[in-house]
């Protein structure tokens, strides 16, 4: 749904940084008038020179604006959230968790599409218009969760773009999803999922082959479960490497979690880097502090493509989840140490699909005439301000309409 033509006026932009003696100490903000014209930002001026045209105009009065959010890693269809609390039963290991997932899956049914649009509208109000969501899909469940997150998505479909994940959660091999998963690739999931080939599937070579036969099969991407640790999940990771260049499919593989980064030597953890760098294979992260943190800032550095997602939201897995990712790149900056000017404003990338506002010089990287105005307005001084803050949203918008909040 396109926006009629409308002035953001008074409207904070990030336009450069202050510098003393050779280093940042702070950025340089200017208030500006956008024009949202057919979803896009078509103009920016300076708000003193303020066009009379006679369109309308929303006055930001001075709030920071800042690209809207992009979840990277949620699972919508199995959630507690919007229900009573109920705490996590303690398990003692994976497959009792799977035990106790497979009693619940009725449940988890009944309710796909609810819990889905409850969680929706949480991460509209804190500034996210994109949402990648893995969905649960195998011969028990069939495509109900796929059904309940296609009837979700439709629903919100004038707040947020999305993809969804075909994801056999207890193995692909384990419960010989194969032909489950091409199926939900036909009927509207866009990625093919997999889960820890070493340590669920117990096959990693045929585990990846599957996942990319499938992959190419229906060209669609790849987004991986990867918890396998240490060693076993970089060679899992090399493997899937060899077959992504192999097939051709370099730019459209994501691993998930990763978490082999985080337990091997920062040398084998950087050569790794760069072969998935070399073959723009992303990573998806939810910050965990349960376990050794994956060196997301060396990944960045040597060019990989780093996202992140807040994962569950209060189910059987775990009770917590804010649903805020605002505040994953406040945990990613503390938990890394990045407290400068720079790097603050950096980590907001990490959630925006890589858009920042500025580069490493100080100029306007976003927004940018032409750019999508899927955008939000908040109650900081800078980029740097709203991640160290987790600054309040008053306002987001996607493709020039209002989903959140008022002016």
């Amino acid at each position: 749904m396109k926006s009629s033509p409308y002035w953001i006026v008074n409207a904070r932009l990030e336009i450069g940084y202050e510098w003393e003696e050779g280093v940042i100490s702070g950025t340089r903000t200017e208030l500006c008038d956008l024009l949202i014209e057919n979803g896009k930002i078509t103009s920016i001026v300076p708000s003193s020179e303020i066009l009379e045209d006679g369109l309308p105009k929303k006055d930001a009065k001075g709030l920071l604006i800042l690209p809207s959010m992009a979840e990277k890693h949620i699972h919508l269809e199995k959630t507690y959230y919007g229900g009573p609390w109920k705490a996590t039963t303690p398990v003692k290991n994976l497959f009792e968790r799977h035990a106790e997932d497979r009693g619940l899956l009725p449940m988890y049914l009944k309710q796909a599409q609810t819990g889905a649009e409850n969680i929706l509208s949480l991460l509209v109000e804190t500034g996210v218009t994109h949402v990648r969501t893995h969905c649960h899909v195998d011969p028990q469940v069939g495509l109900g969760f796929l059904e309940g997150m296609k009837s979700a998505f439709e629903t919100y479909a004038d707040r947020v773009s999305h993809e969804i994940v075909a994801f056999p959660h207890y193995g692909m091999l384990r419960t010989q999803a194969r032909d489950m998963v091409r199926e939900a690739l036909r009927q509207g999931a866009t990625h093919v999922g997999g889960v820890d080939p070493g340590g669920v599937d117990g096959d990693i070579e045929r585990s990846l082959q599957t996942i990319l036969e499938l992959a190419v099969e229906a060209d669609a991407d790849i987004d991986m479960h990867l918890h396998d640790p240490g060693h076993l999940g970089v060679f899992t990771m090399k493997r899937l490497a060899a077959l992504t260049e192999e097939a051709g499919w370099q730019g459209r593989v994501t691993i998930s979690h990763a978490m082999g980064l985080g337990d091997v030597s920062q040398e084998e953890a950087r050569e790794m880097a760069q072969r998935l760098a070399s073959l723009g294979i992303s990573i998806a992260s939810t910050v965990p502090i349960n376990r050794p943190t994956i060196p997301i800032p060396m990944l960045h550095q040597e060019g990989v493509a780093v996202m992140l997602g807040n994962d569950s939201l209060t189910d059987n897995w775990t009770p917590f989840g804010s649903g805020d990712l605002l505040e994953k790149a406040g945990r990613l900056a503390e938990r890394f140490r990045l407290t400068d000017e720079r790097s603050l404003g950096v980590a907001l990338g990490f959630v925006t699909e890589g858009r920042i506002t500025l580069d490493e010089t100080g100029n306007r990287l976003w927004p940018l005439v032409g750019d999508e105005a899927s955008l939000m307005a908040v109650e900081a001084t800078c980029s740097a301000e709203a991640v160290a803050r987790r600054a309040k949203r008053k306002v987001v918008l996607f493709q020039g309409n209002r989903v959140a909040g008022e002016w």
